[in-house]
Parts: C-alpha cells; sequence; structure tokens
C-alpha cells in the first residue's frame, strides 16, 4: 500500500496515477479497432502532433516502463534533459518499439503505472533519484509520471473523441514537478534580456512565483511580495497552456487565466517562456 501525507508520496497521489492510467485505457479502449472490430484507432491523428493515436500511446506505455524503472533505482539514460534531446530520444525509442495496437497498449500503460507504485514505495522518501530532467525525490518523479500521463492523456482523448481525465485536484498534484522543471525547460530565446517577477495563482489552489532575472529562471514555492505580473487561471488551463495543449489567447478570451499588476501585458507572454519536452 502506498503511503499518503508523510510517506514516500503525497496525499493523492497514487490514486491520482491509478486513476489516470485507468482512464487512459478507457479512451484507448474506445478507439476504433481496439476491440477487434473494423475500424483501425492505432492510426488515428492526434491533434496538434506529428503522432498517430497508436504512436503516442506507445510512447506513453514506453515512458510509464521507464519511470518504474526509475523509480527502481535503475538508470536509463534518455536523452541530456533539454527539450530537443528528449524529443529526439523519443523518435528513437518509438522506432525500435512495434506495438501500435490500442488494446495492449492500453494494458502496458495500467501496468507500468502499477510497477511505478510499487516500486517508489521502497524509495528513501528523501532519497535522490537519477532521472533524464536531473535528480528528483520520489514525490516528483510521481508527479512528473502523473504530469506526462495528463498530458498525452489529453492528447489522445482528443484523437478518440472522449471527454479528458484532467481535473483540479490532480492538477494540483502536477505542481511538485512543474515547479522543479520549469527552470530546467525555460527557452532560452524566450526569456533572453527579460527581468520579471510572476505570482502565479491557481483558482482555488496553491500559487508559486517565477523570477526572470536577465533571463536566469528561479521558481518559489510561494509567490513574490511585489509581483510585475499576477496571474491567476483556471487549474486545468494552466496544465494545458503550461504542456503547450494549447494557446493563451483563447484561454484568456474565455476567462480561464487573468493578468494583471504593473505589467499586465506579461501575462500572454509567459507561457512562451517554457518549452515543454
Amino acid at each position: 500500500m502506498v503511503r499518503g501525507t508523510g510517506g514516500v508520496l503525497p496525499e493523492g497521489l497514487a490514486e491520482a496515477i491509478r486513476g489516470t492510467a485507468g482512464d487512459i485505457a478507457t479512451v484507448l479502449r474506445a478507439a476504433p479497432g481496439a476491440d477487434g472490430a473494423r475500424g483501425h484507432g492505432a492510426g488515428l491523428p492526434v491533434p496538434r502532433s506529428t503522432w498517430s493515436l497508436g504512436e503516442a500511446a506507445a510512447h506513453l506505455a514506453q515512458a510509464n516502463a521507464l519511470m518504474a524503472d526509475l523509480a527502481a533505482g535503475r538508470e536509463r539514460p534518455y536523452g541530456d534533459g533539454s527539450p530537443g534531446s528528449l524529443a529526439e530520444a523519443n523518435e528513437h525509442a518509438l522506432a525500435a518499439f512495434a506495438e501500435r495496437e490500442p488494446g495492449p497498449l492500453a494494458e502496458m500503460i495500467t501496468a507500468e503505472a502499477e510497477a511505478f507504485l510499487a516500486s517508489v514505495e521502497g524509495r528513501d522518501p528523501d532519497g535522490l533519484l537519477a532521472t533524464p530532467l536531473g535528480a528528483m525525490r520520489p514525490a516528483v518523479l510521481g508527479s512528473c509520471l502523473l504530469t506526462h500521463m495528463l498530458g498525452h492523456g489529453y492528447d489522445l482523448a482528443l484523437a478518440v473523441g472522449r471527454p479528458h481525465m484532467l481535473d483540479a485536484p490532480r492538477v494540483d498534484l502536477t505542481l511538485p514537478f512543474m515547479i522543479e522543471a520549469m527552470p530546467r525547460v525555460t527557452d532560452p530565446a524566450a526569456v533572453a534580456g527579460l527581468t520579471a517577477r510572476f505570482a502565479v495563482r491557481l483558482r482555488s489552489g496553491p500559487s508559486f512565483g517565477v523570477l526572470v532575472t536577465d533571463g536566469e529562471v528561479e521558481v518559489t514555492h510561494e509567490p513574490p511580495a511585489r509581483p510585475d505580473c499576477t496571474i491567476l487561471t483556471e487549474p486545468v488551463a494552466f496544465l494545458l497552456l503550461g504542456l503547450g495543449r494549447v494557446d493563451p489567447w483563447p484561454v484568456i478570451a474565455r476567462g480561464k487565466a487573468l493578468g494583471w499588476g504593473r505589467k499586465p501585458w506579461l501575462a500572454p507572454r509567459f507561457p512562451r517562456l517554457f518549452r515543454a519536452p
């Protein structure tokens, strides 16, 4: 049994990982032909991606297996942590992995999520695990797994025409990873010459700060006392923006993200300061 508060994973994270994997499996089993009937869902296009549904699901199965290995303490070289090198590693891994059928991949995704939870239970909560994005505590790696599944699960749901599995409680659990990862995935061209203090608040949820000083980025668990720009965003919109799944202006137009302060014009620019791996 995975521990709750004070244990290896924070309260609710194991359930969110298990539930998200199950929701993704349900989406994949709804793809045309997943049950052997006519149709071939593996070839469905994934919105905003060059991958098909079968390729995106295969990547997700491989990534869950990678996370399970990392949780077990096995080092797995996978790029150098930069978005470009991770994308290249993804393509090499996909080329060496033949499975594209939604049904079997659904089983792999849930099985590897369970393998991760079983492995992470034996870790020291304060110990560090080697990952492609740098050393992480087990709880942050769990948050990374959830974030990755939610992003690709959203893509798969769109491809199949099913409801996505993102909600505010699950998004809140992605913040430990998002906060640690943001400085590592900064777009150098986007932050070059920029100095600004951002307060980012999730509606009815947590908040944090992002401090940019002449292109150097620091993320803090508390927002700055005197931000240049405060961003208030609906949680699901926050994650989709952060993962590059939606564009800022339509989100702002629908009232799902608001910006104010001395430099409110920085709000639409904020998501573009980072490149999702």
